[in-house]
């Protein structure tokens, strides 16, 4: 492998980029992205040794496409009109169908992986790319049979020295996981972000009484407008379904606490807590 194109420089790309450089530190990185001062930026941090154009993905041996989904949908068949023979394209978008689906025709599809990383943070730019940010993380592969097996290795190679997990999925039924699991953590963050701006008024007090609960909560609603709104718009179908059973659950909150039924409120609780079996593994088996 001797180039690396990368496609959006902002935390997921860059983020790559730096891991590239760390593992394949014989490969020339060309960033490639819309906002010319974040190019520039990721120049002078070291985050790429050149800054390109669209048309210099043919001389890579993978593309990295980390830009928000809408604008993949265009820029996805654009790569793949010009990529060598034995180049990999992969994205790393929070949507994955509509994708599959842009190019489930091209005649290059054989060279696009369709993948999502789940790794990131609330902050975004040049600056905010981390080192070893997918290290011990899932990556999320979709319709891998669509991808050619020699690319798909290619790929995997460097996930694996990445330090990555692989999970494999269909892409419908990706989009419908993470809508509950990372889309609506998302608005829910926003709206309690809302909220709370919206009854207190005063800033300071904000500041003053937020807890640690409530800035780990509210973490999230520090992400950028302009990737979530994209997702939720694309992913629209399976954002609203989740919203729905949120919503619902919210509403019983709210009539146990209205009908003093705290023991129905302790009840729920308690049974909620079981979720941090679950995000550490230790999750009993049921048969």
């Amino acid at each position: 492998m001797k180039v690396v194109c990368v496609i959006g420089v902002g935390l997921i790309g860059g983020s790559f980029s730096k891991d590239i450089k760390e593992h394949y530190p014989e490969v020339k990185r060309i960033g490639i992205d819309q906002n010319e001062d974040y190019l520039k930026e990721a120049l002078s941090l070291g985050v790429i040794e050149e800054i390109g154009r669209l048309e210099d993905v043919v001389k890579a041996d993978l593309v990295f496409i980390a830009i928000p989904v809408d604008a993949a949908l265009k820029v996805l068949p654009l790569v793949l009109d010009q990529v060598s023979a034995h180049a990999v394209v992969v994205d790393a978008g929070s949507t994955k169908a509509s994708l599959c689906e842009a190019v489930k025709d091209h005649p290059n599809r054989r060279n696009y992986l369709a993948a999502h990383p789940i790794a990131g943070t609330e902050f975004s730019g040049p600056s905010a790319a981390i080192a070893g940010l997918f290290k011990g993380k899932t990556q999320i592969i979709c319709e891998v049979e669509q991808t050619a097996f020699k690319l798909q290795e290619k790929a995997l190679e460097v996930f694996q020295a990445l330090g990555m997990r692989i999970r494999y999925m269909n892409a419908a039924a990706h989009d419908v996981h993470i809508a509950y699991v990372s889309h609506l953590s998302h608005i829910s963050a926003f709206m309690l972000g809302k909220t709370v701006m919206e009854k207190e008024e005063n800033e300071r007090d904000i500041f003053d009484m937020a807890g640690s609960g409530f800035e780990s909560t509210v973490r999230l609603a520090k992400s950028s407008p302009a990737m979530w709104a994209p997702i939720f718009k694309d992913n629209k179908k399976a954002v609203v379904a989740a919203l729905s059973e949120y919503i619902k659950n919210l509403e019983h909150f709210k009539s146990l606490v209205e009908a003093n039924d705290f023991n129905g409120l302790y009840n729920q609780m308690e049974q909620t807590n079981r979720i941090k079996d679950i995000l550490t593994g230790l999750a009993p088996q049921h048969k």
